[in-house]
């Protein structure tokens, strides 16, 4: 009888490797979406998906969804490694998210073997809030399950949240990580176009030629982040162009501004409590309600080299 069992055994762990073999192979390197697809497809170039969410499952880690042809494709959660593309040249793929969040990524749920290094890519999409859409893009993950995770965000336009949060892109990751945003247009957000949340543990982000427009905030950082803006727009925001403050009263949170428009903003610089900094130059900052804001420690550092309004400011920026 336990010879019997013994081979019943040998026979179960084969069948289940037999299966999880089949699983994995099941998952493509590359697969596509289309409008006039279906997700029980294969995803396959020939038989697409409707959906990016019903790619997902279908897309190997580190594998591709791109985009046959223009469309609405859904929300999505992403938990591995991957790039959706949206296919400049066919027409912008498109994530419509009214009453929710357009794109959520969230890194403590990246549990694939051998993902050391999480990366998530999204290029060439319109991610659009329907005027009540919660969010944009989230991205999330605690410690480790945030640890050496990046996203990059290239080319996109994201516009129209105005539920609540309202913001473009929420990075609420407390384990630290890196964001890169660039050729980017964020737009009519009722909260911030960018915007960080909590003490990120030494969350580094990039943003270049972007633009930030209409929002509540241009982008605005919490404690320890540090935070380079270059090439870039942020206008007719009616809070601040530019935000950063210090939470915790011990972390640098640290904003560098090279080249950039800062125009039509309630505030165009906002340093507030603790250690924050925004260190600026070769930038242009005009019609700003107030040129900037500096209080409870925070302060607003110039190289020299800025206009204001067709007047240069340079040193530490005082009122006048």
């Amino acid at each position: 009888m336990s010879k019997v069992r013994f081979t019943f055994s040998i026979f179960a762990t084969v069948v289940l490797a037999l299966m999880v073999a089949s699983v994995a192979n099941a998952q493509a390197t590359r697969t596509w979406v289309s409008g006039v697809g279906d997700d029980v497809n294969p995803c396959s170039r020939t038989a697409p998906c409707k959906t990016y969410a019903g790619a997902i499952s279908k897309t190997a880690v580190n594998g591709e969804i791109s985009t046959l042809d223009p469309g609405g494709f859904g929300a999505v959660t992403i938990t591995k490694s991957i790039t959706i593309e949206g296919t400049q040249g066919q027409g912008y793929g498109s994530i419509l998210h009214s009453a929710t969040t357009g794109v959520n990524i969230a890194f403590d749920s990246f549990t694939a073997v051998g993902e050391t290094r999480k990366s998530v890519r999204l290029r060439n999409l319109n991610i659009n809030g329907g005027d009540s859409g919660l969010r944009g893009i989230r991205i999330s993950g605690g410690n480790p399950g945030s640890t050496n995770s990046e996203v990059f965000v290239e080319d996109c336009i994201i516009d129209g949240s105005n539920g609540s949060p309202g913001r473009g892109i929420e990075d609420a990751r407390s384990g630290g990580g890196f964001l890169s945003v660039s050729g980017t247009t964020i737009r009519n957000m009722a909260g911030s176009g960018l915007s960080t949340l909590g003490n990120t543990a030494g969350l580094k982000i990039v943003v270049n030629k972007s633009q930030f427009l209409n929002c509540a905030n241009g982008i605005a950082v919490s404690s320890n982040v540090k935070i380079g803006v270059y090439d870039s727009n942020m206008s007719g925001n009616s809070g601040a162009g530019l935000f950063v403050e210090d939470t915790d009263g011990g972390a640098n949170t640290v904003m560098d501004v090279d080249h950039c428009i800062v125009a039509h903003n309630g505030t165009g610089f906002n340093a507030t409590t603790g250690n924050s900094s925004i260190r600026v130059s070769n930038t242009t900052a005009t019609n700003n309600t107030t040129l900037f804001s500096q209080a409870g420690g925070g302060t607003v550092l110039s190289y020299g080299n800025n206009q204001a309004g067709g007047v240069a400011f340079g040193g530490s920026v005082s009122p006048t």
